[in-house]
């Protein structure tokens, strides 16, 4: 992670800008999110606190966030200590990845106190907290660690505040030319670790930066790429930018000349390559969290109906036994003059034996001729309507498990909003408990919010990202001369190109579209079908979402992650 304690050192300077402002809206998106609204210095800013496992950080942002009906209970706490009271410091501790925000504000009495927040970023360890600092006593955090997670520290209300464990690693701002060259084993391997075990606030993706500004060419080009960087830091000279390889993007406040990379944008400031460089990626990690039990349920489901249809082509197979119990009838039939109760079997010659050969009937001795006759036409029709109930429900589980791979695919695409819908709808089909029932009358149905692109010669083309969009899109919105697409036979999104006249271009960037957004996304020459929407109907009683259409044309294309943002990005312009 390249959040360490330089980057850490840049977002403090530009907080400084928020000393004098006022707190005022205190919310908690997520459990470990944390949005503050300050007013200062004529405008009103979000800070951003999170303590997301993977992508912990701290940083302004113009993000808009999605608040539960009912606010969590440190969100209250901190409302209540931290709403309406001003910003009186923000601080780094040393080099760490630590910072305090004292908060001004008043007490139950009315009378003066200050509050303390402090931001720990540590990866899965990261913590949001709220302490006195004249008692050091704990009030509340979004992550309470007890004694059974760490016996070095509790981190719970009531405790006192202990700071993570000291890695006992010196200052790089302080150190001078000897100490630095005395710090390192020139014959102890690799040396951009070495700087990273010896000085606390530098990743190894900055330590590399050292090592190759210095090109390995002694002792003294070592210290002087170090000390130029320290330097630049210790003036607060940052770079913000975001540098992007073919398989990864990284961000630093630290120019970073050693990746090659495909391209690199900076940023006027830190707030702002935060944002850029976290917003999707965090945003997609709360929606696989919000939507992890919904994911869960499904893929369950799934299983459920492939291990039902396994015991139902075996019930099938041995139901394939009818045409035997039918001639065992038919030759009882004709032998029933020579039969008499009694008899264990009957031997008699097999009509529908080309080679004339015999066949030996098991027969029930306590039951008459007559008897056994009907048992094995009563077999024989139980067999036969099997077969066709059997068939009939093999069928419906391969059309649930063709639905339930819909959800899985709309699940990996959605925003927290969709996935919500999407759980309304398995309410809506009777898969979970509607978790709402007791509560408040539900609000009046509003219209899904589609997905909205822009073709290159701008046509518009309208994306669903889950059966509520779809049926809306396909069934209400669209006119029947507008252009419908579609995976063949694979799930995923339905699309419509809302134009009677478009250029091929935007077919094919609409069929891309449409592979994208599929169990496809990750193949080569998907197989997209296309139709006028007058030629797709919704078959009665069919699951939402489900479709089928005529007069198709099919088209081949591979997803390109590039042309859908850029079709996203010509959505500003033209909208």
């Amino acid at each position: 992670m390249a959040f360490d304690g330089v980057v850490t050192r840049a977002v403090v300077r530009e907080l400084h800008k928020l000393v004098g402002g006022r707190i005022s809206k205190i919310h908690q998106p997520h459990h470990s999110d944390i949005v503050m609204q300050v007013r200062t210095q004529g405008e009103t800013v979000k800070l951003l606190l999170s303590a997301n496992p993977t992508y912990p950080r701290i940083h302004i942002t113009t993000e808009e966030f999605t608040n539960p009906l009912e606010a969590p209970m440190f969100c209250m706490l901190l409302r209540k200590h931290c709403e309406g009271g001003v910003i009186e410091q923000v601080q780094q501790v040393g080099m760490e990845r630590i910072i305090h925000i004292d908060v001004r504000t008043r007490d139950e009495l009315g009378d003066t106190a200050v509050r303390r927040i402090i931001m720990e970023i540590m990866g899965k360890h990261s913590n949001i907290i709220l302490i006195d600092p004249a008692t050091g006593i704990i009030l509340d955090s979004a992550m309470h660690v007890t004694l059974a997670i760490s016996q070095y520290r509790q981190v719970t209300p009531g405790r006192a505040y202990v700071s993570p464990p000291s890695q006992d690693k010196r200052d790089p701002l302080d150190i001078t030319r000897p100490e630095f060259i005395s710090s390192l084993d020139w014959n102890g391997g690799r040396l951009d670790k070495q700087i990273v075990d010896a000085y606390t606030g530098i990743s190894p993706l900055l330590a590399k930066e050292v090592v190759h500004r210095a090109k390995l060419a002694g002792r003294e080009t070592l210290w002087a790429a170090f000390s130029q960087v320290m330097d630049a830091i210790k003036l607060d000279t940052f770079a913000p930018n975001i540098t992007e390889t073919k398989e990864k993007s990284y961000f630093h406040v630290v120019e970073l000349t050693h990746i090659q990379a495909e391209s690199t944008t900076p940023f006027p400031s830190v707030q702002a390559c935060l944002q850029a460089y976290y917003e999707g990626k965090a945003l997609r990690d709360t929606v696989k969290q919000r939507a992890h039990d919904l994911i869960r349920f499904v893929t369950g489901e799934r299983n459920k109906n492939e291990k039902k249809i396994e015991k139902l082509e075996q019930t099938l197979k041995d139901a394939h036994d009818a045409d035997l119990f039918r001639l065992y009838g038919e030759l009882i039939t004709a032998n029933m003059h020579q039969m008499k109760r009694g008899d264990k079997e009957l031997v008699t010659v097999n009509w529908y034996d080309e080679a004339g050969g015999s066949l030996t009937i098991p027969l029930d001795p306590l039951k008459t001729p007559s008897e056994n006759l009907q048992f094995y036409y009563k077999r024989y029709n139980k067999a036969k309507k099997s077969l066709q109930i059997v068939s009939e429900q093999i069928e419906q589980a391969k059309t649930e498990i063709m639905y339930l791979d819909g959800l899985l695919v709309q699940l990996s695409h959605a925003t927290l909003k969709e996935a919500e819908e999407i759980r309304e709808e398995l309410v809506e089909q009777g898969y979970v408990r509607d978790r709402k029932k007791r509560g408040p009358r539900k609000k009046k149905e509003t219209k899904p919010e589609l997905e909205v692109y822009f073709s290159t010669d701008g046509t518009e083309i309208l994306v669903g990202k889950n059966n509520k969009q779809n049926e809306y899109l396909t069934n209400k919105l669209a006119s029947s001369q507008d252009t419908w697409l579609h995976t063949k036979d694979i799930p995923g999104s339905h699309v419509v190109i809302r134009a009677r006249e478009f250029s091929d271009a935007t077919l094919l960037e609409a069929a891309n579209l449409a592979a994208y957004f599929s169990r496809a996304k990750s193949g080569s020459q998907i197989p997209v079908d296309y139709t006028l929407i007058k030629h797709v109907k919704k078959p009665s009683g069919a699951k939402p979402g489900y479709v089928i259409y005529e007069q198709q044309r099919t088209l081949y294309v591979t997803p390109d992650d590039t042309l859908i943002r850029q079709l996203k990005t010509n959505t500003k312009g033209y909208a």
